[in-house]
């Protein structure tokens, strides 16, 4: 499975003060264990390195995520995701313009997109894409 993961799931991951128990983040960590391919985004990562604190929080994810191939939105991603978030919001769904934008990735690249956040439910039922559902 081609799997891009969000900021959610990569925080209760990362969280040194307990693992959760989440089944996204099982399957995460089963993903990378067997070499699935594995995408997420600079926004990803720079939401998560403005949540955790310290130069070694900061230096870990980094690092671990220098493995990781990103995706690059160009133009017309951002356009599609424009018009996505619009879509939404007539149909009466809230969407944040950066989850618009994950979606959009998630569509144009054709993969499923693992996340604790229902939001992407919502954008599914209005524009389908794959979302992870344990």
């Amino acid at each position: 499975m081609n799997l891009f993961v969000d900021t959610s799931v990569w925080s209760l991951a990362l969280r040194r003060d307990s693992p959760s128990a989440r089944p996204e983040v099982a399957f995460l960590a089963r993903a990378l264990e067997s070499g699935d391919s594995v995408f997420t985004t600079g926004l990803v990562l720079q939401e998560l390195l403005q949540g955790f604190m310290g130069p070694r929080a900061r230096n870990a994810i980094v690092e671990r995520f220098s493995a990781l191939p990103f995706l690059v939105p160009d133009r017309e991603d951002h356009i599609r995701a424009a018009e996505l978030r619009n879509k939404c919001r007539r149909r009466g769904v809230q969407v944040a313009t950066i989850d618009a934008l994950l979606a959009q990735l998630c569509i144009r690249h054709d993969l499923a997109i693992l996340s604790t956040d229902a939001d992407f439910a919502r954008i599914a039922r209005v524009q389908p894409f794959s979302v992870w559902r344990g």
